[in-house]
């Protein structure tokens, strides 16, 4: 898909450098993200309007340490240095940078010192960042200025007005940092001039012009699980090429409660998209019979998947095309050398099925975060409850039970799941919260229930609070509307006597258990 204008990162290995795309691009302006090392000859060819030079956990002066190329600074391309991106544009031009007496990580006071119509324009002269580093800049290059400070960072910004070069010390692209998302606009837009102008409804009719040129008329196949990402996929290829898609849904028995009966009723009755259904739950929860590993789980049901769908697909002789809702924090993981992050988990995709099948695959959301996907969505018409609905894990249930799976356990935590998601939905919480969902947990636990004594399934309920997914919070549900959830599922769904309130954080938890 071509840009008319697009603002580079180069990413150093930070946990934020996602965060810094998405605040770019709230600001309408297209982002894009590349490993350190991108070469030079890339970038050229990318034309950006400017480049930002990412956080990093390393020292700009350590052995090994990733470094871009200086050449970058001869492009006559503003640039802006993060943190890592700082200390390494003054290494690259002559500063010093050494480690600090006092490392910073946390809130800090900024206090400004000049340069009110560059990146600090209309910003407080005194506002809260957020630091993270052990190293300090200690002397600027030559041509450069400080513009800011605080009480530990004597050297917190700095700029050279002629090269429309800047660097800060703190990270303004979280949220702790209060003026982050208008500094960053003031460079985006004060300093590299950028108009805006990238929404949904401009990304929907650039994707639809580029489906119908690739595919001509030909059909496409698109694997149709029912969560946001694959809705709004089958919805857009449908406006774009009509009937030459094709949906296909897979009933894994590790769906949400009706989750598949809804899925097609609504595309097939409201839509009038193609759509073939296969129940394969008798064959997925055989192959999990016994396994109780999370990654031989996701394995298990990636592989299955595979041998489901690929049959499926060859009835469709015809179909050249294979869509998926690849996202862009996948294709981020897939390229960065010292990305933003090690595999926590594996993925679950079709993997290497449009080479078995002799496919060539359509990715329209490769370049677009979850939340953006949802703006698609909107802009597409689709019913709120589909856009608005919380993540799901690929391997759904499987994940969400912890021990063995099974058909009995499935249904126990649908019912259990079904009464909490209701509950949020009845206290109007469910908008406020990133992802909602219960768990069954591999123990059982001692109850009365009326004169009986009990010994059943423990259920933990989870509840989260986030921006992208990648830090979460728990999420502060009022305690009436839990004592009324824990009431109910344990009350209503037969195998459950007792319930638990998951507090815990990402990092250093996950979201889900497993």
């Amino acid at each position: 898909m071509t840009h008319s204008e697009r603002i580079l990162i180069l990413d150093f290995g930070a946990q934020y450098t996602q965060l810094i795309a998405r605040r770019v691009r709230e600001g309408g302006v297209y982002a894009e993200i590349h490993p350190f090392n991108f070469p030079i000859e890339s970038i050229r060819e990318l034309n950006p309007i400017g480049i930002i030079l990412s956080g990093g956990p390393s020292s700009v002066y350590a052995d090994g340490a990733p470094h871009s190329d200086p050449a970058i600074f001869d492009l006559g391309v503003p640039v802006l240095g993060i943190c890592y991106g700082l200390q390494l544009l003054a290494y690259q031009l002559g500063g010093s940078v050494n480690s600090s007496a006092k490392k910073e990580f946390g809130p800090a006071q900024l206090i400004i010192d000049s340069n009110s119509d560059g990146i600090f324009r209309g910003i407080p002269e005194e506002s809260r960042v957020w630091m993270s580093h052990g190293d300090s800049l200690t002397r600027p290059p030559e041509g450069f200025e400080v513009i800011a400070h605080t009480t530990n960072a004597p050297i917190c910004a700095v700029a050279d007005l002629k090269r429309n070069i800047y660097g800060v010390q703190f990270h303004p692209e979280v949220h702790h940092t209060t003026h982050g998302g208008e500094i960053l606009k003031n460079f985006v837009f004060n300093i590299c001039h950028a108009h805006g102008g990238w929404n949904a409804q401009a990304f929907i009719e650039s994707a639809k012009k580029d489906i119908r040129e690739k595919v001509g008329d030909g059909k496409v196949i698109c694997g149709l699980s029912g969560g946001v990402d694959s809705s709004v996929l089958a919805v857009l290829l449908h406006e774009a090429i009509g009937d030459q898609a094709l949906c296909i849904h897979i009933d894994n028995g590790l769906m949400r409660k009706d989750e598949s009966s809804q899925v097609v009723k609504m595309f097939r009755d409201t839509y009038k998209i193609p759509l073939d259904f296969v129940d394969a739950s008798p064959m997925f929860l055989s192959r999990l019979a016994g396994v109780t590993d999370p990654e031989k789980k996701r394995k298990i049901i990636g592989t299955t998947f595979i041998e489901v769908f690929e049959p499926e697909a060859k009835r469709f002789s015809d179909a050249k095309w294979l869509a998926q809702g690849t996202l862009y924090p996948d294709v981020i993981e897939s390229v960065s050398f010292k990305g933003p992050s090690v595999t926590i988990k594996s993925h679950h995709n079709v993997g290497g099925l449009p080479e078995r099948m002799n496919m060539k695959l359509i990715e329209p959301f490769r370049e677009l975060f979850k939340d953006e996907v949802r703006a698609v969505g909107r802009e597409l018409g689709l019913p709120k409850e589909f856009i608005d609905r919380h993540p799901f894990p690929g391997p759904g249930l499987a994940v969400r039970v912890l021990g063995e799976v099974t058909e009995e356990r499935c249904n126990i935590l649908r019912e259990a799941d079904e009464i909490f998601i209701e509950e949020l939905h009845n206290a109007a919480q469910y908008d406020q919260i990133w992802q909602a969902f219960t768990v069954l947990l591999p123990i059982s636990s001692v109850g009365v229930m009326g004169d009986e004594r009990t010994y059943e399934n423990v259920c933990a309920v989870r509840a989260v609070t986030s921006t992208d997914g990648m830090t979460a919070d728990w999420s502060r549900v009022p305690y009436e509307v839990l004592a009324k959830v824990s009431n109910r599922i344990i009350n209503e769904v037969r195998g459950i006597n007792r319930v638990v309130y998951d507090i815990s954080s990402k990092p250093p938890a996950t979201i889900e258990w497993e």
